[in-house]
């Protein structure tokens, strides 16, 4: 038997005895107080026969007819207990405004037993909230925290008529049918209260507290995702989440679910045993208007290059440009068609651009090269490994030259440590290509290439 279904066994025990004492003494005493408490502590009995059945039902895992669990069981329970509370403290109240109007007498008779049973009442009030509210935090078991709620009520109801009962012993009948009254307020309220809850949570209600960690878990995930939709409920104290994300609309299967992973790791660290279910969608229709311009540029057949796209807020509209690189071999004419095609397709996938201005440049074909000789080179090396030694403080890894029909090609490659920026590994080989063309200018071009160091 799990440790949830053995405190709900003790409840139904306890609760069967305090019947017993309070229906006995209450028919001893014509005391309508000890009887309604009597009353009370037989919807404890249904209450706590409620919650050992239903804790033993949410603790059975999913199966194909119930996928998600079976945790709404004890809301049921619960809400069960309430309508019973209901008619309970209903019930009390008629037969308590029936005495305090007169239309009954009975004698009350308030023993020093009967004191002493309803002390002894209190004393068990007061283990089982405390029980119950324990077992509730541990195991975040509604049908528990509805349970402390109860046996609560009953403590103050309990209470209620010991002093209603002392003022009976002074003198005052009617002080037995005040203190019931005062107990079926108390249970009216208690059952109100609890029916509430479990009614918003059986009707899917929202958790606002438990959503709004939810969002800032998401909006701290790095890289950063667009939250298109978070939809939240919860079941015996487990949280459910159905997240949608955008991500780029050209990222890669594994980023979008690297990204997924991302957020539902985030999502239970703020919400534990949390189930979380995330959907990945591209950002195409909200995303940058550069982006989708290129887009739209790279669908037209023989386009195989875009560059420098650039958007400009013009306040009537937005005038976007953007360089193409087409075949070198094409004519002119039908270049000039291509560029057209590219302007119809912008405006057509980006309707709030005014104006386009394409640039049109050749492909660079492949060029035939040859490698020069050692010793034709050997003053740009020893040039070239001075600089990298004087910026870096260490030889170039890799150092070779080609010679092309536009000159001589050096290409370079750097060892940097791993934790250098990016900004800062382009900015020290952007230093050294300008030093190795100052200092050796029939170099036509040097091409960095940056590695982290082992």
């Amino acid at each position: 038997m799990t440790p949830q279904r053995r405190t709900a066994l003790v409840s139904v025990v306890v609760a069967i005895a305090l019947i017993g004492l309070k229906l006995g003494t209450g028919i001893a005493t014509h005391s309508l107080g000890l009887l309604s408490e009597a009353a009370h502590s037989g919807t404890d009995l249904i209450a706590a026969l409620l919650t050992f059945f239903a804790v033993g039902v949410a603790a059975r895992p999913a199966d194909p007819g119930h996928q998600y669990g079976h945790g709404k069981a004890e809301h049921l329970s619960a809400l069960a207990e309430g309508a019973i509370l209901v008619v309970a403290s209903l019930l009390i109240v008629w037969r308590a405004i029936a005495r305090l109007a007169g239309s009954t007498h009975p004698h009350v008779v308030a023993t020093w037993w009967a004191l002493l049973v309803i002390a002894a009442v209190i004393v068990l009030d007061l283990a089982r909230t405390i029980a119950s509210a324990r077992a509730a935090r541990r195991y975040s078991s509604a049908a528990f925290a509805s349970n402390a709620l109860h046996f609560a009520s009953d403590l103050g109801g309990s209470t209620a008529v010991l002093i209603g009962l002392l003022l009976v012993r002074a003198g005052y009948q009617q002080a037995d049918s005040v203190a019931a009254l005062f107990v079926a307020c108390i249970v009216l309220a208690v059952a109100v209260r609890l029916m509430r809850r479990n009614v918003d949570v059986l009707m899917d209600r929202a958790p606002a507290d438990a959503e709004e960690a939810a969002r800032q878990a998401i909006a701290s995930v790095e890289p950063p995702v667009e939250l298109r939709r978070l939809r939240m409920r919860q079941a015996a104290g487990r949280h459910f989440a159905d997240v949608v994300i955008g991500v780029s609309h050209d990222a890669a299967v594994g980023q979008g679910h690297a990204a997924a992973d991302a957020v539902e790791r985030a999502v239970q660290t703020a919400l534990p045993e949390a189930d979380v279910v995330v959907h990945v969608e591209p950002m195409e229709a909200g995303g940058d208007i550069r982006e989708r311009a290129r887009a739209a540029a790279m669908d037209v057949p023989q386009v195989r290059e875009v560059h420098n796209v650039t958007a400009v807020d013009v306040g009537s509209g937005t005038e976007l440009s953007l360089h193409l690189k087409l075949p070198g071999g094409l004519p002119l004419e039908q270049a000039h068609e291509i560029a057209e095609q590219v302007e119809r397709a912008i405006r057509a996938a980006v309707p709030e651009v005014s104006g386009v201005q394409t640039h049109l440049e050749p492909l660079a074909e492949g060029a035939a090269g040859t490698r020069p000789r050692a010793a034709d080179v050997a003053n740009d090396r020893d040039t070239v490994a001075r600089v990298v030694r004087d910026e870096t403080g260490f030889e170039p890894e890799e150092l070779r030259f080609v010679e092309t029909v536009d000159g001589l090609v050096a290409y370079l490659t750097l060892r940097l440590g791993g934790e250098t920026e990016l900004a800062a590994a382009h900015e020290q080989a952007s230093r050294i290509e300008e030093a190795i063309r100052r200092e050796r200018p029939e170099i036509a071009d040097v091409v960095v290439h940056t590695e982290p160091r082992e």
